[in-house]
């Protein structure tokens, strides 16, 4: 036994692969091309840009593939909610007022094309300066070691003195912004969502998550203020989902809170017995992630209409959108005359 020590047990022998021969094809059955359904089809593809043409044939010479057939649907679908005094209803992060779409949305909602919106605390800051002074977005890698990131005098003081007054007044934030900047008649406050909706008389809803935005970190900041005034926007967003049936519901740029609103909002109006079963929802944002997908475009439609993603930049592809929407608009109103 001794002698063994040490020494690897006999290994069994391999068995040999019996050798595989390649497939004939000779008795390949085969098909006429002409016979096969294909995806990708000629008269789908896009047609080359004539200059001097308007906005109407550029959108008509689009491919019909993919993307564009996403896009066209949420057109016809905005079109047709407002034709059939349905809601079109726009939920959104900071980053589209950022890139510089307020004119935009601005003008939509001058046209009566989008009926609300309901906006993260973010927006109201940048909405905020950019009525102030025509300028927002401070240099947050150079602030933050300095201590100075979102320590501007005008924007901490100004706009918690606004949510606070605005509420004891009975406002939720939205409004009680939006008046401020009215009746202080900031210069650039035609660009201002905030103001264009106590302008128009269209819900400006805002839903803040506490912590999350500078203003919290100035003296100003009144914590029940900004409890009450979200709460009451939140109830009044939650009255806005409640008209949804019919309607479209917009998910521009907020990755987690205006989803996790939307759907809460949905659930209570849902629970009182309201029916908005039948929506259209659609989520515009640089990538696809978890919470519109499953929050705006997924579970909303479970019980009826359909969620559409629309994947690019805010800057280009909003404004695109707009103008197909009031193209599609433009031309629904001629052809009744």
């Amino acid at each position: 036994m001794a002698k063994n020590k040490g020494r690897k047990a006999p290994q069994p022998a391999l068995l040999r692969a019996p050798l595989i021969k390649p497939l004939a094809l000779q008795k390949i059955k085969t098909y006429p091309l002409s016979t096969r359904y294909s995806k990708v089809q000629l008269p789908a593809f896009a047609k080359p840009w004539r200059p001097g043409r308007g906005l109407s044939h550029f959108l008509a010479g689009l491919p019909d593939i993919l993307a564009v057939q996403t896009f066209r649907e949420v057109v016809e679908e905005i079109a047709k909610a407002r034709l059939n005094g349905k809601a079109v209803v726009i939920g959104m992060g900071a980053h589209p007022t950022k890139v510089g779409l307020n004119p935009v949305i601005v003008d939509l909602m001058e046209r009566g094309v989008v009926t609300a919106l309901a906006l993260n605390g973010a927006v109201i800051i940048h909405d905020f300066e950019l009525a102030l002074t025509g300028q927002t977005s401070e240099e947050v890698d150079t602030e933050i070691d300095t201590g100075r990131f979102g320590m501007a005098e005008e924007t901490g003081r100004d706009i918690n003195e606004a949510i606070l007054r605005g509420v004891r007044k009975g406002m939720g934030i939205g409004e009680a912004v939006g008046t401020w900047i009215e009746e202080h008649t900031l210069p650039n406050r035609k660009t201002s969502l905030l103001a264009a909706g106590v302008r128009a008389g269209i819900p400006v809803t805002v839903h803040v998550a506490v912590g999350t935005d500078i203003i919290h970190m100035h003296p100003a900041v009144d914590g029940a203020a900004l409890g009450e005034g979200s709460l009451r926007d939140f109830r009044t967003f939650a009255a806005v989902v409640a008209g949804l049936d019919g309607g479209v519901y917009l998910n521009l740029g907020s990755a987690v809170i205006m989803p996790e609103v939307f759907l809460k909002a949905l659930t209570l109006a849902r629970n009182l017995g309201y029916t908005v079963n039948r929506l259209t929802t659609v989520n515009m944002d640089f990538l696809p992630s978890y919470r519109p997908q499953t929050n705006v475009l997924r579970r909303p439609t479970q019980k009826g209409g359909k969620g559409h993603l629309l994947v690019g930049h805010h800057e280009i592809m909003f404004p695109l959108l707009a103008a197909a929407v009031l193209e599609r608009l433009q031309a629904a109103n001629r052809s009744s005359r």
